[in-house]
Formats: structure tokens, sequence, C-alpha cells
């Protein structure tokens, strides 16, 4: 077991993905998560494999350019890790990370765009997703965040400043309703408890509002008192539809055994790019809508404007950017794992009077053997650990002349974007899209092409 040095001050001379300040230790380099350049921070440091590592016990000295945070629960909430300094610090640093990732991973003469701005700083996350539990020593019923580093107890997010008020007034009626019931929250060890979640959704151009409320099946509280406390609330958009979710596994997701429908509907609409969107209690859509409309923008100019036959739009979620290439191709097909976004990609297409696309339910490595082999596109949109390595030699079996990856952890894309190299395409530019001001994350797009100089 490696020895663990207390409270050593350090100096933050430098960051790196995902969000790990660096700095020197007895002539080592020390990785502390949660602090930025120019901090003097108190931390507890220890060998790790080949490397040290520090945990953060406070700040000594700020850096110069922080700022006093929005939020009351900065600092305390795992939930915003920037908003202590200006939203134009925060793209410098993002954009910084995953410049230096790239670039140490080998990937090399490439246009690096500036970073676009995400249009809304506040109040921009259409989905949020709070935990049941405990303050603390007092032991009292909580719902919101979970607490920075801590199992069971959250913080109050009643203030959150990233969401809309009116997600903060379902939130704070549901704590107020379950506090006066016998009801406990679900203990992630000991099994006890019947308070899980709840799961809020708003459409940021249309106001429409999704609830639901995740317990397990002993719970014994009258839901339909909840859901009339919830239609009580004067809020500056419109509920559209209250759920009460089941679960009874072990895992602390947000998941349904069984989904009950309180009142409306189980799906909520918004709006992006001229296009409709219904969107499901657990369908992907992206958080931020409005950031959203720039990334996928970014996407399609990417794409090119020229007129192509076939689009592959690989890990497609509800069909979004499937249906944005529609007018330059002949046929766009898109590939999603998840049945129930499948269905949602399916209802919007028609919702939109697009008819030359086609959707189709499961596994990228086994689904895409089944497709035409000429495609001109391919659209790559994958999840946060990036490509099946043997779905990557497929998609390069191809030959599509050009490539979209979309990629929300850089680090997964840096390891891909080798692959692709390595095998007869080139990075030629990558652009930086901010999607969750006063977090660490950021999407990056990245265009590759056929280069015809290498062998495939």
């Amino acid at each position: 077991m490696s020895k663990k040095y207390f409270d050593q001050e350090i100096k933050i001379t430098d960051i790196e993905f995902p969000n790990k300040g660096i700095g020197e230790w007895e002539g080592n380099k020390v990785t502390i998560k949660n602090t930025l350049p120019g901090q003097i921070v108190l931390a507890d440091v220890k060998r790790k494999r080949r490397q040290f590592e520090g945990r953060l016990r406070g700040i000594i000295q700020k850096a110069d350019y922080e700022t006093e945070p929005a939020c009351p629960q900065f600092g305390l909430c795992g939930g915003c890790t920037y908003q202590n300094i200006s939203y134009e610090k925060q793209l410098e640093i993002k954009q910084k990370t995953v410049k230096d990732l790239l670039d140490n991973a080998g990937i090399k003469d490439y246009e690096f765009l500036p970073v676009k701005a995400s249009p809304v700083t506040e109040g921009y996350r259409n989905k949020m997703e709070f935990s049941f539990g405990d303050n603390g020593p007092e032991g009292k019923l909580n719902l919101g965040m979970r607490k920075r580093e801590s199992f069971y107890e959250v913080v109050d997010a009643g203030c959150c400043k990233i969401t809309h008020p009116d997600v903060c007034k379902v939130l704070s009626a549901t704590l107020d309703f379950f506090s006066q019931t016998d009801e406990t929250f679900y203990h992630r060890t000991k099994h006890t408890g019947t308070l899980r979640h709840l799961l809020v959704r708003r459409g940021f151009f249309t106001g429409e509002m999704i609830a639901a409320v995740v317990t397990t099946s002993e719970t014994k509280a009258d839901m339909e008192k909840w859901k009339d406390s919830l239609l009580e609330l004067k809020l500056d958009g419109k509920l559209v539809g209250i759920s009460h979710i089941i679960n009874d596994g072990v895992a602390d997701i947000v998941k349904a055994d069984e989904m009950r429908l309180l009142y409306g509907r189980e799906y909520f609409t918004d709006r992006l790019l001229g296009l409709e969107f219904k969107i499901s209690t657990f369908s992907f859509f992206q958080t931020n809508s409005a950031g959203a409309e720039v990334l996928y923008s970014t996407v399609r100019e990417f794409a090119g404007s020229e007129k192509c036959g076939t689009v592959f739009d690989l890990y497609c979620g509800t069909g979004t950017i499937t249906q944005l290439m529609s007018p330059i191709a002949d046929k766009v097909y898109g590939i999603e794992i998840v049945e129930e976004a499948v269905a949602a990609a399916k209802e919007n297409a028609a919702l939109n009077n697009i008819t030359n696309c086609e959707f189709i339910a499961g596994d990228v490595l086994n689904m895409v053997d089944d497709l035409p082999k000429d495609p001109d596109l391919i659209i790559l949109d994958p999840p946060r650990e990036g490509i099946n390595p043997k779905a990557i030699l497929k998609i390069i079996a191809f030959n599509a002349k050009t490539l979209v990856y979309v990629s929300c952890k850089a680090s997964s894309l840096s390891k891909d974007l080798l692959v692709f190299e390595e095998n007869g395409y080139k990075v030629k530019k990558v652009q930086c899209c901010d999607m969750f001001p006063s977090t660490f994350h950021i999407e990056t797009i990245v265009l590759l092409q056929k280069d015809n100089t290498l062998k495939s």
C-alpha cells in the first residue's frame, strides 16, 4: 500500500483533460482534480502506479482570474466545476486541454478553429437528474445534486444556475411533499429506503416539461397527491407529463422496471434548426438545446453542401443529425442501439415530413454489415468511451471520402483518431463547441478526409 503524504502545499501551474490541475511535488509531476492554474492548494499526495496524485484539501491562494461563484453551493455540489471563473476563461481552458490532448497523442498538421461559445451560459440544461439523500449530520431528507466525493449526501439544488427556474420549482415542491411523508431515501449500500431520483426535462424553446419521480416498489407514498402538488405550481412553461417510475435495481442509475403515467404524456417537444422533436423520458437529446443548434450547424458545415448519394449516421440517438443531413443526401441511414431512441427517431422524421431517412436499431458493430457498401459521408457521434475498435475497422473498410466525428470526451476521441489516421484518413479540421458552461465538459467536432497518398 502506497504511503500518503498529508497537507502538502502545491502550486498549480497547468491543467490537463479532464479537469486535472498539474503541479510539482518534490520534483515529481502531481495531478489534482478540481484545481486551476495559478492556485496554491493544500492536498494529500500519494503515488498511484507510476505517477503521483493529490486529493484536494483546500485552497490556500486563489488564481488571480477567479471570480465569486453565482451559486452558493459551488464547491460542495458535484455538478459545476468552473463557476468561479469568467466564461471567456472557461473557453480558453477547455480549448487548451483538447488541443494539448490531440497534440500529445500525435495528431499533426490540422486546422484548430477557435472555440464556439454556447449562446446561453445560465439556465441552459433541458434535463436534470436529482438524487434523494440526506444533508449530513442532521440526517434530514434532501433532494438535489450529489455532494462532491460523497455517496449519500446531496446538496440543495433549488437555486441551480444551469437549469431553468421552473425545474427548481418542481424540485422544491417534490422535496416539500416527500419530507411530509414517512419515506426515506434509498441507501446505496444498505439497500434500504424507497426514494431514489427525480428526473425533470424542459424544452428550451417550447417550455414544455415532463417530470418523473423514481422509487422502489415498496413506496407507500400517494403519488396522486405528489402529482397534484406539481400541477398547482406557477411556472413559466407548462407541465405536459408526470410519471412514477419503479426501479428495484441496486445500481445508482435512473432506469425503469415499470413506468406509471400519472398525468398527460411521456414526452415533451422542442425545436432545433427548424425541426420539431418529440423527446421521451429516457431518449437521448442534447442537454443544451441552444448550444445544440451551434453544434449541429457545425456538423452540417463540416459535411459540406455538395449533394451526395448515401450518408451513414452512426450512433444516431433520436436522429437529429440524420434528419439535418437529409437535404444533401439521397438516403441517410441512422444506427442506434437504444430501441426507444430509434422509435423516437422514426416518429420525429415523420413529424418533419422527412422521407429519405432510415433508422435501424442495433449495435453499430453488428448492424453496419447490413448497410450499403458505398457511403459518401459517415457521421460518428459515439458514446463517451468512443468507438468499439472492431467497429472502427469496419467503418474504415467502407472507404468513405469524408468522416465527421462528434465527441463529448476528448481522450476517447484522440485514441480513435490515431486509428483512423493509421488507416488512410487525415484529420483536417477540429472545432470545439461549448455545450456545458460552468463545467469542464466540451464537445469536439473533427473533419477527416480520405488521404489518397496513404495506403488504406
